[in-house]
């Protein structure tokens, strides 16, 4: 019998002592999630390890570099450029378990698969990403995307369609959303308007046009350099910024979004043309309900450490965790080698005191216009933190070319291969 199957059937047995359910297969780690965290972890675990044992529940036949997706919507990028398929992706030495995971146990240190076997553990990193909650928001639904006036960058299916209502609008009024929960990319519902504008412009449809962009947000931005420079744009662009506003319906049949005021409690009523709808975000069910999740519904976990606070074999990055920063890729960049390092450390039996620390690192490349971008970089403090020997606050040509060319070689060749 291999150390595999020993630890396997010792955790049987003390199963079956306890009353627990018995795992259907075990791994050493096993991860949730195949999207840019799990893969990131999984790829650098198994370049580290001589004989990993290692699972990736995911059950999603493709991988996506979502980032791309607003570059899509704006007419720069084609969709299929932003995908390849998870098979391709998934680390050889690991296993590709392609089912989704249901619900955590760790107090028998077991998952819960959708076909309802269970996947035992020695060590969990969670990362499952996001939920895209389109139904919290009165008479919205997915299937309306793409359709009268409605579009929406944050879905695969959908990301190219934003792209035919820009080419169709005629003029009037184009409204883009951002809600007031965390959600992926917190820049990329403002890009789009900038994106909308320059392209409006370009058609000569600018001048008959309004374009109001309505977030659920107290200012455009929560790192004031970054803030300065983004309040001139929407300045010189002529958008009209409505803070604190929050989408709470969609009447599609009248084409009028509902929005609440945040400070009085008041709704307000907009007529658009087109809309930009960047749907309400949350933990995903199976976290929320989970003993893993805090009061939020995140995975709860030391914020510098990403090690779980209640149980130590217990790992989260990404958009699933609790760590209080913006939910980029650029942030499980820096994230990933925290988190192995200190996943390492507790399979040796080192104690917290030997951990790396992750300073809430976050970067986020802001789309703002056609060949121009401003690449905010920030951590927990929401100091700048720039990776770049020159002022980053201002909009620039090389860093659009950056976000065009570079950032998905970077990933697809680098930070998907764990290095």
């Amino acid at each position: 019998m291999n150390t595999t199957e020993q630890v396997q059937s010792s955790e049987t047995d003390v199963a079956e002592e306890s009353g627990a359910t018995p795992p259907t297969r075990h791994h050493r780690i096993v991860v949730v999630g195949g999207g840019t965290g799990g893969i990131a972890v999984a790829s650098k675990l198994c370049r580290k390890l001589r004989d990993p044992d290692i699972a990736i529940v995911e059950p999603s036949e493709w991988h996506y570099f979502q980032p791309q997706w607003t570059l899509v919507g704006g007419g720069v990028v084609e969709k299929e450029a932003t995908r390849r398929r998870q098979e391709a992706i998934t680390p050889r030495k690991a296993e590709w378990i392609r089912e989704a995971c249901t619900g955590f146990d760790p107090e028998s240190n077991q998952i819960v698969l959708a076909g309802g076997g269970r996947v035992g553990y020695d060590y969990l990193v969670v990362a499952p990403g996001i939920q895209l909650n389109w139904t919290q928001v009165r008479g919205l639904t997915p299937d309306l995307i793409g359709k009268d006036g409605i579009c929406s960058n944050y879905l695969y299916d959908t990301c190219d369609l934003t792209w035919r209502t820009l080419q169709e609008f005629k003029g009037g009024t184009a409204v883009f959303t951002m809600p007031a929960t965390p959600i992926k990319c917190a820049g990329a519902p403002q890009k789009i308007a900038y994106l909308a504008d320059d392209h409006f412009r370009r058609r000569g449809v600018r001048d008959g046009s309004r374009i109001v962009y309505a977030t659920g947000t107290p200012g455009i931005f929560s790192v004031k350099e970054f803030a300065a420079t983004l309040n001139k744009v929407i300045e010189r662009k002529g958008i009209e910024a409505m803070f604190k506003h929050d989408l709470v319906e969609v009447r599609a049949g009248e084409k009028q979004a509902v929005f609440e005021n945040l400070d009085s409690g008041e709704e307000v009523v907009l007529d658009y043309d087109m809309i930009h709808i960047t749907p309400p975000q949350g933990p995903p069910d199976f976290v929320k309900s989970s003993p893993l999740a805090n009061e939020a519904g995140w995975v709860d976990v030391d914020k510098n450490s990403l090690q779980h606070v209640r149980y130590p074999n217990v790992f989260s990055l990404g958009d699933a965790s609790s760590c209080p920063t913006s939910k980029t890729g650029a942030a499980v960049r820096k994230e990933t080698p925290v988190l192995v390092h200190n996943l390492l450390a507790t399979m040796r039996g080192e104690d917290g005191s030997r951990f790396a620390s992750y300073n809430g690192y976050a970067g986020c490349p802001l789309v703002t216009g056609y060949g121009k971008l401003v690449f905010a970089e920030f951590d927990y403090d929401l100091k700048p933190t720039p990776s770049f020997p020159f002022d980053t606050t201002k909009e620039r040509w090389t860093m659009y070319q950056v976000k065009k060319r570079g950032l998905p070689f970077l990933y697809w060749n680098l930070m998907t291969k764990g290095r």
